[in-house]
């Protein structure tokens, strides 16, 4: 039986536009209980969902073209805070994406994650796959305003006055990314399919279309989140520095990205 679609419950806020994410008043940022999940049919939908952004290779094989999963980027399920957490994110879509240059719904959100991401293939906006992603997301949301962003959505800041320098980037990335990413980039696998821990170059890496393939992006994330379990050990110049390196290693090409920022308002750190 197919999960009711849910995207007719998201209403939309006021936007405040910067970086093409509506930014609205902040919440703090409290994920679920695990106790409080609903049993049933809806219980069983946002653990389903719930799986499939955990394993997203190992489940949905067809859609996800390097092995990643979501929860490679979006850790622990999507409940930690300044690692671009699910927490609160389905009450504020529809929402202004500036790469797009339009109102996008959170099913576009995902399929731009499967299409960059994970260098695959769109899901159907009424599968049920998809319906249970929503809904896992919906019971993270729980208890969030409608319209309203929890503190820690995104990656957090960083410098984007700071000047990278990929060379000193190399340094950094040898001496603390190669326990995880291997010297080559080229991450963990996991023995039951999928990566452990996600290459950050070549082939079964993010295309150059993804977010994190962009300097800036990918450094927020790295001064928040790693080294993994040391958040915030770097400095905004070191992430700045090894995410130049790392983001301009060979990786698939997005064919598409030219459609992108159609405004006119594309970031220097983006692909070309």
């Amino acid at each position: 039986m197919k999960f009711p679609s849910l995207a007719s419950a998201v209403v939309i806020a006021v936007f405040a536009m910067t970086e093409g994410v509506a930014q609205t008043s902040a919440t703090d940022f409290t994920p679920p209980a695990e106790s409080s999940m609903p049993t049933g049919t809806k219980g069983m939908a946002i653990l389903a969902g719930k799986k499939l952004l955990t394993e997203t290779s190992q489940s949905l094989p067809k859609n996800v073209g390097n092995g990643l999963s979501c929860s490679n980027c979006h850790l622990a399920g999507g409940t930690v805070a300044n690692a671009s957490p699910w927490v609160g994110i389905w009450g504020v879509f529809p929402e202004y994406r500036s790469r797009s240059g339009k109102i996008i719904s959170l099913q576009e959100r995902v399929n731009d994650c499967f299409e960059r991401s994970m260098n695959g293939q769109a899901l159907p906006y009424d599968s049920t796959e998809m319906n249970n992603m929503l809904a896992y997301m919906q019971w993270l949301s729980a208890g969030v305003p409608t319209g309203t962003s929890v503190k820690g959505r995104g990656f957090g800041p960083v410098d984007q006055m700071l000047k990278p320098d990929s060379s000193r980037g190399k340094l950094i990335y040898e001496a603390k990314c190669t326990a995880c990413h291997g010297a080559q980039g080229l991450g963990m696998k996991n023995p039951a399919g999928g990566y452990a821990l996600p290459p950050l170059w070549g082939k079964d890496s993010f295309n150059d279309g993804a977010g994190m393939a962009r300097t800036y992006t990918a450094a927020a994330f790295v001064k928040h989140n790693m080294p993994l379990g040391q958040g915030g050990t770097l400095s905004d110049q070191e992430a700045v520095d090894v995410s130049e390196f790392f983001t301009h290693q060979p990786r698939p090409v997005y064919p598409y990205k030219a459609k992108d920022w159609p405004k006119g308002d594309k970031p220097e750190d983006a692909r070309s």
